[in-house]
């Protein structure tokens, strides 16, 4: 018999909600369909034919499945009477606590009922910031939008996540006195309560904590994130080792904080002699009350909600099983939002459960823990007659060792007592690494599929980083009860130690990036994995065949031998959507790949550089999802932000073998394309090579070409690319002098680029009519301050009937000619759809 028979139920339930996703149910259709099967399941027990009714009821819990998903689809998103950019004045309530960053502060607002805002105050040097807290009613001088995906395949869709917290616009304050509190109260005062807590707990890390130094803002912001779930201040340089080495996830507040932190609890209940039922009770009370308060994450919840189970089973006398308690939480999670299903974290905590319960202990319970329970009571004789014959075994084998080294000094039972110890760190030891590997194979297609890299030393660090910081978890919340410095200074030690570990290993990890498998195989893999947990009780011969046939899968996934996908004897022009930015793939007729600028932010003045990176986040997972490894070529046509900003993610993720600039290049990309190896080109007009079956023509900069000490327009690496009879004009963000120059002497292209992202400073009559395209594409950002394209360069479109491809709103635009013919499409068109998976990414 299969030993949790819920676990079935779990998956055929969550297969239905992908159903629900891939093709369009009604409510009646998904109803009608699971009573039919009811109905079936019905008469098969009345026929005494187990099988088929197991067949049945599984059945009509892919139909509940169905039926759940279709009930709960979300409506249309509320409105309000104001464009994007247009100030306004918000009114509300505060139903978050605001959280406190560098130069500002952030809350969300609920301005009714489902219906929030993210407000983002921006504060001066030295300026205080509103003292808010939750459930205060304000209102805001703000300016306000709403949030606009990056539309590429394989992109993350930012407005369904936010949906998912009711939050539909974002919202900025130029200053703290934009915003007001006014008399009254809102909010409930359970949730109240729970937030004074939580804010408490942050004010007495931050005087544990105080000071300006780097390591006191380090420790401060580390342990909020780590014990509080308050990652407002944390920097992405501080986290990147832990995620290289895959140890992050003991950073992230989860099951594991609930699971130390009842064990610690249950253990001082214990030692106050309080019963085994009322100290379960008072665990489980906490574990929601530390949920709650560290911000309700999904993964504590369900951890909380996990342990709640596990207390019911005590109260009943009934044999807890975890992968029933995992199928039980995933069941009722599922039940309440669906869309839980497409929650990377719902993902990650399900498949490192499953992997844990239905991988890890039956391999440990056949293997070290009977051996390391055994080490127990050592010196006990009476005690091996009840115990398994092997672990009898080893208890004599350790007292005849302590027997042998007594005659050297010191009694047998200190030999004895230290031998066991030994052997349990040694168990400890083997038991991580078995966890460690068999999490990390569980997780490896969505690791693969979310982060693009996978760990060598993952397993190793976790040996050592993981135990450090599940154990200053409880010392790091000794010093916020107690405030004492010691616990504090503890803590600190810890966490220090933790991140020398994983920075050492992460020196070691080689920095390649893995792009999206094929869909057959991540498939394969899938079920490859779920049929091991499926048949570990029972067929060992097709468990073992499985077992081997999901690591030939992971290998394959790894290695990632597939070529990627392009469209041979065809030239291809794509303009990836980067916001207001440029990023353009040309793929040669041969294949030869040339990635032209990577987005990215501007900034002015002094402000500080965003923590975003286009060209890690944006550009670099579309061009993982085309299959792409290496890329030929990197272009940068000039150093403004908005087209280089991404370019340094990109060279370390896709190691060019040449790296091209226009005048003026960045002297840290060119370092940085060096030290990968990387051929650096910086081309002056006129010069013509080959690429890939297609003529490549530099147009700008010209060779007596003198740029000035700042980066501007100008400086732009002017590319024209031919195949047949038909041509791609690329001028970066060169204006009208460029334009003028170059003007005289251009042949016609098909299809341009349109300079500066359709700003009147480019695209005078004299160029385009030189230029005579059938299609021009203009990548600019959906509702842009600069108010790019435009209209007098759309009017001058327009009135030349030239075909106009815009990423704001299109989304990303490809153009293909085979040299005669073109074909355009954008993501939006698109029948093919976006990559196979990035619906998870919802």
């Amino acid at each position: 018999m299969f030993p949790a028979p819920l676990l079935p139920a779990a998956f055929t339930l969550i297969s239905g909600v992908l159903l629900a996703r891939l093709a369009d149910f009604t409510i009646l259709e998904a109803a009608l369909a699971g009573a039919a099967f009811l109905g079936l399941a019905l008469v098969c027990w009345r026929r005494h034919a187990p099988r088929l009714r197991i067949v049945c009821l599984l059945l009509a819990t892919v139909c509940a499945g169905i039926w759940t998903a279709s009930a709960q689809k979300a409506g249309p998103p509320p409105r309000l009477d104001a464009a994007n950019g247009e100030s306004v004045i918000l009114s509300g309530c505060i139903v978050e606590p605001p959280a406190l960053s560098a130069g500002r502060e952030q809350f969300t607002l609920e301005l009714a009922e489902g219906a929030r805002a993210r407000v983002s105050v921006s504060l001066d040097e030295g300026e205080a910031p509103p003292q808010l807290k939750y459930g205060q009613l304000v209102d805001a001088d703000v300016k306000i939008r709403e949030p606009h995906n990056f539309e590429n395949p394989g992109g993350f869709d930012q407005v369904a996540w936010l949906a998912r917290s009711k939050i539909f616009w974002r919202a900025t304050a130029r200053h703290a006195g934009a915003v007001r509190i006014l008399p009254g109260s809102c909010g409930k005062p359970v949730r109240s309560w729970l937030f004074a807590i939580r804010t408490a707990a942050i004010e007495r890390i931050d005087r544990l904590y105080p000071g300006d130094s780097p390591n006191a803002s380090y420790d401060r912001a580390m342990m909020a994130a780590i014990l509080i779930g308050d990652n407002s201040r944390l920097e992405k340089a501080w986290t990147e080792d832990f995620r290289r080495t895959s140890t992050y996830h003991a950073l992230v507040i989860s099951g594991l904080h609930i699971s130390v932190l009842a064990t610690v609890l249950l253990f001082l209940l214990r030692i106050c002699l309080i019963p085994p039922i009322p100290s379960l009770a008072l665990a489980a009370a906490a574990a929601w009350i530390y949920a709650a308060a560290s911000g309700g994450s999904p993964p504590v919840i369900r951890a909380a909600a996990g342990f709640s189970l596990f207390l019911l089973a005590q109260i009943f006398f009934r044999r807890g099983r975890l992968l029933n308690f995992l199928a039980l939480v995933a069941i009722g999670c599922v039940a309440i939002d669906p869309a839980e299903v497409y929650d990377a974290s719902f993902q990650f905590s399900f498949l490192c459960v499953l992997a844990l319960a239905g991988l890890a202990v039956p391999l440990l319970d056949a293997t070290s823990t009977p051996l390391a329970g055994g080490m127990k009571r050592i010196g006990v004789r009476d005690l091996d007659m009840r115990l398994d014959p092997s672990v009898a075994q080893l208890r004599v084998e350790i007292r005849l060792a302590a027997e042998t080294l007594s005659l050297i000094g010191l009694p047998s039972a200190f030999w004895e007592s230290t031998l066991a110890l030994l052997a349990r760190i040694f168990f400890f030891v083997y038991e991580t690494v078995v966890v460690s590997a068999i999490v990390q194979s569980a997780l490896l297609l969505t690791t693969v599929l979310y982060f693009h890299r996978l760990s060598i030393t993952g397993i190793a660090a976790n040996v050592l980083v993981a135990p450090l910081l599940t154990w200053m978890v409880p010392v790091g919340f000794a010093a916020i009860f107690t405030g004492l410095p010691i616990f504090a200074g503890a803590a600190s030690s810890m966490l220090g130690l933790s991140a020398a570990i994983a920075s050492g290993f992460a020196r070691l990890e080689p920095d390649w990036r893995i792009p999206d498998p094929p869909l057959w195989l991540a498939a394969l893999f899938a079920v490859l994995i779920v049929t091991v947990v499926f048949l570990i009780p029972t067929v060992r011969l097709i468990r073992w065949f499985a077992i081997a046939g999901a690591g030939a899968a992971a290998l394959l996934i790894a290695a990632a031998p597939f070529a990627p996908v392009t469209t041979p004897g065809q030239l291809e022009l794509t303009a990836i959507d980067v916001a207001q930015g440029d990023s353009l793939l040309v793929v040669s007729p041969s294949g030869k790949t040339m990635l032209i600028d990577g987005g990215g932010f501007l900034t002015y003045g002094s402000g500080k550089p965003p923590t975003f990176d286009i060209g890690e986040s944006v550009v670099s997972p579309y061009l993982w999802t085309r299959g792409f490894r290496r890329l030929d070529v990197i272009a940068t046509t000039h150093s403004h932000a908005d087209h280089a900003g991404g370019i340094a993610a990109l060279l370390r993720n896709f190691r060019p073998r040449e790296y091209w600039t226009g005048a003026n290049p960045s002297p840290q990309l060119v370092a940085l394309a060096r030290q990968l190896g990387a051929k650096v080109v910086e081309w002056k007009a006129p010069a013509a090579m080959d690429f890939g079956g297609a003529r490549l023509e530099v147009l700008a900069p010209a060779a007596d070409y003198a740029p000035g000490e700042v980066p501007k327009n100008d400086d732009s690496l002017v590319l024209r690319v031919a195949f047949g009879t038909r041509a791609l004009l690329l001028p970066g963000d060169a204006e009208k002098a460029t334009e003028y120059q170059l003007a005289p002497g251009l042949s016609r292209s098909s299809v341009l680029k349109i300079g500066h992202h359709g700003s009147k400073t480019s695209s005078t009559d004299e160029f385009l009519d030189a230029v005579h395209p059938a299609i021009a594409v203009i990548s600019a950002g959906f509702a842009n301050q600069f108010r790019h394209p435009h209209p007098s360069v759309i009017e001058r479109l327009e009135s030349r009937h030239i075909e106009i491809l815009r990423t704001d709103q299109m989304g990303l635009v490809t153009v293909r000619t085979d040299g005669r013919r073109l074909w355009a499409e954008s993501v939006k068109w698109s029948t093919a759809g976006p990559a196979w998976w990035a619906w998870a990414l919802d």
